[in-house]
């Protein structure tokens, strides 16, 4: 049914004729923009064309991505039956996963790529102010952060500065609204020259009842717009993010808000002591992307009701702004609330206190329209749904890149094997590369210890760890997180790329005492109307998908962000994952680091014979190639019962995945990444050995190193093979600081000084950033 055609708008430069070219910069298409002219029934405004080019845009429709999404598992069913996703991916602004005795927690991942690569500090400082409200408006207490974060080489000053900004805005952000940001992964490569990915992820703690819904209901209940007030910032931040940057994205400036973490930290505490009034609201919504916009349709459309607002009750910090600037500004640290009817002074009242803006700006109506009224006339009308659940879906194209069959069929016989001189040489390279080189330079300038529940941070283990109080020291709950993503496997092997981007999660997971409970996502991908780059969005998301069903490992929200690519430049495909889980005992929480220095070493997988997209292959011989790793999700189930068993058995002094650099590497930061530096004596002459390089840097999936006490070691060992699961004492740590390598056919031992190759790597990044 045609909608009723607004008045002319009060601002008389939003009364220019709709055009094509103003059509096209606004990021719609022509058929589009001919969907829009029949669902209102006649030509829309400008302002009305503003909010379809960002409802309508990737980052808010998911327009390219959503049918993709639908593959993901979303639920989780105890031995009852009973649900524990209480708040599904898609149903509100986050998901919420039960934990347990009536508590639960609600987690995301959302991206601030395109602005960060703009302007570092604000883009990363507001994209942690994002992903916080997004958990709080859940009616959660926010208990962390991390973050997962790629930058170019740090050979380009460019990339060094995009880098110190990002930083810097992140722990801005978090350490003044006192958060703890307790970890993440940070990876380098030159296909993020120019478009960095930063991904923020928040997690609080809630109980059931607590629960909170972003839908409007009631009519005649008054609409409130709480927090700071609106300016000209952060203009078309959806359809900025939903395109390719380019040269003119620098002068985007408008597309870029401004974060005040203080400001921040008044709202989620003045909206959690709101929402912890019974009864007083009943919906509540984050203006995040498409500000004002997207909360007032998308809290309207969720309840199947009609919301009018007017502008002019609207808090404005710039004079003069237009409907279209004030519906579509993307200023942060704001909140769309309705109330209960009667109850307005209740609301008022607490925001005083907190010396923050409560403004009634409207009401919920009969009807499906959200409605905006300017100087007290219409200047827009548009069926809620038609904005958001009704928002067009897109088929892309996909074709598989010609380039996989080509770096798929590298022969690792090309490659010559290494000399002992070979071994030497290679390992403190490795150790050197910024991707694997300790991130100290990044986290210290995290709080990562306020509110003091942070049991294992960044470094310390292989997921990072947090108590939640949960009324009582014998109710606390211990929750593990990790973010992790290999790019070069996805680059190499979409499909195998994805389920090795899942297994590694939960394999950091299991190897800190955890057991999954749930995932969220970030999928940053490069153009999806490029049938290339949809295949590698589209395998990669099967992959994914396969291995939380696999695992029954529910996705309970995320975030796609597509477009990230600049002039001829891409990134490789990068689906970041962040798996959630639970340790049923505080005394089961294990560290990935030596503790004494007589341990026994026991390998856990088989001996790697492949180097492709391996970190070896990058660094030492400079070559981006081969076929990534296989995945065995069946033999990774084991190994996870099994390492699980051993840990509640009390056998395991650390427990450390082996990733990127491979086994020595691992071996490594197993000996120098805790208060002192060990040594270790290691010797293969039980391994089957077919090339020295594979042995000590190949990546092969489902290994992990333990220490375990000596006289425990052979009963572990023995307990593998009932799981079927290769399992080889490979030595002692010592603590001498001397890692002694030996193997047949070796012309002699390898040894390196362990405090040594420990300078190496934690002086790596700061020496970079000193250039």
């Amino acid at each position: 049914m045609p909608t009723e055609a607004p008045a002319p708008n009060p601002d008389p430069t939003l009364n220019a004729p709709i055009t094509p070219e103003l059509v096209d910069k606004h990021g719609l298409t022509p058929d589009e923009y001919e969907r829009i002219k029949k669902i209102l029934g006649r030509e829309p405004n400008l302002t009305e064309l503003g909010i379809f080019s960002v409802m309508w845009s990737e980052h808010c429709s998911y327009k390219n991505s959503k049918k993709l999404l639908k593959q993901f598992p979303t639920q989780k069913f105890d031995e009852d039956s009973r649900n524990k996703v209480l708040v599904k991916a898609g149903e509100e602004n986050a998901g919420v996963v039960d934990i347990g005795d009536g508590w639960a927690i609600c987690f995301k991942i959302e991206s601030h790529n395109h602005p960060s690569a703009v302007e570092p500090f604000e883009g990363a400082a507001t994209g942690v102010g994002g992903i916080l409200r997004d958990i709080f408006t859940m009616g959660a207490r926010p208990a962390l952060f991390t973050n997962s974060l790629r930058f170019g080489e740090l050979t380009s000053a460019d990339s060094r500065r995009i880098m110190r900004g990002v930083v810097h805005g992140i722990s801005h952000y978090g350490n003044c609204v006192g958060i703890p940001n307790i970890g993440g992964d940070t990876y380098f490569d030159t296909c993020y020259e120019g478009n960095p990915l930063v991904n923020a992820l928040c997690l609080g703690v809630l109980k059931h009842d607590q629960i909170k819904r972003g839908a409007a209901s009631g009519v005649g209940n008054p609409v409130y717009y709480v927090g700071a007030a609106t300016g000209r910032d952060g203009l078309g931040g959806a359809s900025f993010a939903s395109k390719e940057l380019s040269e003119e994205s620098a002068a985007d400036r408008p597309a870029v808000q401004k974060g005040d973490p203080f400001m921040g930290k008044l709202l989620m505490e003045a909206c959690l002591e709101m929402m912890g009034v019974d009864g007083l609201v009943v919906g509540i919504q984050d203006m995040g992307a498409a500000g004002l916009t997207c909360s007032t349709c998308e809290t309207a459309a969720r309840g199947d009701v009609g919301v009018e607002i007017e502008l002019d009750l609207v808090p404005q910090r710039e004079t003069g702004m237009n409907s279209y600037e004030i519906m579509l500004s993307e200023s942060q640290e704001r909140m769309l609330v309705i109330a209960k009817k009667g109850r307005e002074e209740e609301l008022e009242k607490i925001f005083e206190k907190w010396d923050l803006h409560a403004a009634k700006v409207g009401l919920v109506t009969e009807g499906k329209d959200m409605v905006v009224k300017q100087h007290g006339q219409v200047v827009v009308r548009i069926p809620a749904m038609d904005l958001t659940e009704e928002a067009p879906l897109n088929d892309p194209i996909a074709t598989r890149p010609a380039y996989l069959d080509e770096i798929q069929a590298w022969d690792i016989e090309t490659l010559p094997d290494l000399t002992d001189d070979g071994i030497y040489d290679a390992l403190p390279q490795l150790l050197a590369d910024p991707s694997i080189a300790n991130k100290r330079w990044i986290h210290r300038q995290y709080d990562q210890m306020v509110m003091t529940n942070t049991v294992k941070h960044a470094g310390e283990s292989d997921a990072a760890v947090v108590r939640l109080r949960c009324g009582g020291p014998d109710q606390d709950k211990y929750i593990a997180i990790t973010n992790d993503c290999n790019s070069r496997y996805c680059w190499g092997d979409p499909y195998e790329g994805g389920k090795i981007a899942v297994a590694e999660a939960i394999r950091n997971l299991a190897c800190t005492g955890a057991r999954p409970l749930a995932m969220t996502n970030n999928l940053n991908f490069g153009n999806p109307n490029k049938p290339e780059s949809f295949y590698m969005l589209k395998e990669c998301v099967r992959g994914l998908a396969e291995t939380c069903e696999f695992f029954d490992v529910p996705v309970v929200g995320g975030n796609v962000s597509l477009y990230n690519e600049k002039q001829d430049t891409k990134i490789d495909p990068t689906p970041v994952v962040s798996v959630v889980g639970i340790i049923d005992s505080r005394q089961y929480i294990t560290s990935s680091t030596i503790k004494k220095g007589n341990e026994a070493l026991i390998l856990l997988g088989d001996v790697p014979k492949e180097l492709g997209c391996s970190a070896f292959l990058r660094v030492v011989h400079q070559l981006k190639t081969g076929l990534p790793p296989r995945m065995d999700l069946e033999n990774q189930a084991a190994l996870m019962d099994f390492l699980q068993v051993q840990i509640q058995k009390g056998r395991i002094h650390a427990a450390h995945d082996i990733a990127e650099g491979g086994l020595l590497v691992g071996l490594c930061e197993m000996l120098f990444a805790g208060e002192e530096t060990f040594g270790a004596d290691i010797n293969f002459e039980d391994l089957p050995i077919d090339r020295w390089d594979s042995l000590f840097f190949g990546e092969s999936q489902g290994r992990i190193l333990l220490a375990v006490d000596a006289s425990r070691a052979d009963h572990v060992v023995h307990d593998a093979e009932r799981y079927d699961i290769h399992a080889d004492i490979i030595g002692e740590a010592n603590d001498e600081g001397i890692l002694h390598v030996d193997a047949p056919n070796l012309e002699h031992p390898i040894e390196w000084d362990t405090s040594s190759l420990r300078e190496i790597w934690e002086n790596a990044i700061p020496s970079a950033m000193k250039i």
